[in-house]
């Protein structure tokens, strides 16, 4: 459509037109907003910010090679500009959908890592997997949760809507060996306790070990007693600093509304720089709601009413790894009818695991990327939130999940150091925990806890080993993150048409 015609189109007609080519941000658009980044479209992209071609498969075979035992030479090898060439193609290419649509919020991601090395290491996902690709083979698989860092644990809703403390993000839930999401929660708690806590080598190691260890002790009472069905850590149970974190999260639903969500009658969602109403797709969303509901087979809660769709809106600026993905917000008419106890439900744009390709190959796949999501909270989360499902529209795959007033995670900078090393402990029990429900209702046969036993025996040797993997392995973040600001500063993620 070449200019002239797009100044006479209508809003709707561009707002098609924008959702053909799939722009970013199109429902929050104006007609002016659209009209503009139609035009843009149409212009040349700019070289500097074209990622790398796809390496997935190249990465693939590297892993099987290094499973069979074969010699390989792994990226984390790597030193000086080949390893900065590495973090840059690495990083552009797991962008690259993001990049090339133009997602407004794809540079302030950038931003964000660039400014923090947690939030670096948060938002890498597939930087630190390719450094282990093949690895660990001769360990039992489980269904490993895949991001695990000291904020992807937290208070969240179970079926009951009655809060509970565990994982709480399953976006990169993949099949793989149990020691993936180790080595990886270690190195979290490392870089965390540094950036978050402020706190010295010395401690940050200490406190790094007592998830490890947390994570020891608990898979052996699994093994042994074979609890993991029936565990739930709730108020009642949680230790002091769960409790805590307990009645932190307590919020009445209403003010959770108010202050959070709704407009002043209470009708539909407010505009503001995280919330952009787009009531116009409300049937659109509707009957999405209707399709959740029958495809995943949700038995819908009385406080749900209907499943009446009130108003929807895109949801910007969330997360950390998630930035610049489509996210959207339902407003479902609560029970009473008045606002009062109105639900909202999430829907998030779904990608392909950070694992995929990376892990030694196993018969244990899940296919699909928001049923994949799905099915690992199935998993993971004894009794969880009834509305967790994935969800495929606009082409793409979204996974769903309810927002709630109890949602909430841990302030790590409140945390004193004691504090540091109980939250360590007790996220390494939680993850242990999911990683015993893997042959519950997972896909892996046979009891799997006593394989792991079997496999970190002698415990205080696995304990040191991943405690020194973690070790240089955060050294690696830190020069990656170096890396990366030199090349942010160049120019070399810079998103076409975005200055």
């Amino acid at each position: 459509m070449e200019r002239r015609r797009l100044d006479q189109a209508t809003r709707r007609e561009l707002y098609d037109l924008a959702q053909r080519r799939r722009l970013p941000g199109r429902s929050g658009m104006n007609r002016q907003e659209l009209l503009e980044a139609l035009d843009g479209d149409a212009g040349s992209r700019d070289p500097a910010a074209e990622p790398a071609a796809s390496r997935f498969e190249a990465f693939r075979a590297m892993a099987q090679e290094r499973a069979r035992g074969g010699l390989v030479l792994l990226p984390r090898l790597l030193t000086g500009n080949d390893r900065r060439l590495h973090v840059r193609e690495t990083l552009r290419e797991d962008h690259h959908t993001r990049i090339t649509r133009r997602c407004e919020d794809t540079e302030v991601k950038f931003d964000e890592l660039a400014g923090s090395l947690y939030s670096f290491f948060r938002g890498t996902c597939l930087l630190f997997y390719r450094d282990l690709a093949g690895e660990d083979a001769t360990m039992p698989t489980v269904l490993a949760l895949g991001d695990v860092h000291p904020e992807n644990f937290g208070v969240m809703p179970n079926a009951d809507n009655v809060p509970i403390f565990g994982v709480n993000d399953f976006d990169e839930a993949y099949y793989a060996p149990f020691t993936f999401d180790l080595k990886r929660g270690a190195v979290g708690f490392l870089l965390a306790a540094e950036v978050e806590g402020g706190h010295g080598s010395t401690r940050r190691r200490k406190i790094a070990r007592r998830f490890v260890r947390g994570y020891v002790g608990a898979i052996s009472e699994f093994a042994r007693h074979a609890t993991e069905s029936d565990h739930q850590l709730r108020r009642d149970n949680a230790p002091e600093l769960i409790r805590d974190l307990f009645d932190q999260a307590d919020e009445g639903r209403r003010e959770w509304l108010e202050d959070d969500y709704h407009d002043e009658y209470g009708r539909g969602f407010r505009a503001d720089d995280e919330l952009v109403p787009i009531t116009s797709r409300r049937q659109e969303f509707q009957e999405l709601v209707h399709r959740l509901v029958a495809e995943q087979d949700i038995a819908v809660p009385p406080r749900a009413g209907a499943m009446r769709v009130k108003d929807v809106a895109v949801r910007k600026g969330q997360g950390t790894a998630s930035l610049g993905l489509a996210r959207y917000y339902v407003l479902i008419e609560g029970q009473r009818g008045d606002g009062s106890d109105d639900l909202v439900l999430e829907f998030k744009q779904a990608r392909r695991s950070a694992l995929a390709g990376l892990v030694p190959p196993s018969e244990h796949q899940v296919d699909g990327r928001g049923g994949r999501i799905a099915h690992a909270q199935s998993v993971q989360l004894v009794n969880g939130d009834v509305f967790y499902g994935g969800i495929d529209f606009e082409g793409r795959s979204y996974m769903s999940r309810e927002r709630a007033p109890f949602r909430d995670d841990i302030d790590l900078d409140d945390l004193s150091y004691p504090q540091w090393k109980a939250y360590a402990h007790i996220c390494g029990r939680a993850l242990a925990h999911v990683h015993a429900l893997s042959d519950e209702s997972g896909d892996i046969a046979g009891d799997v806890e006593p394989r792991i036993v079997e496999a970190i025996d002698p415990p205080g040797l696995f304990v040191d080993d991943v405690l020194r993997f973690a070790v240089e392995a955060a050294e690696r973040v830190r020069g990656d993150h170096g890396h990366f600001r030199a090349d942010h500063a160049a120019g070399a993620f810079r998103v076409p048409g975005r200055g």
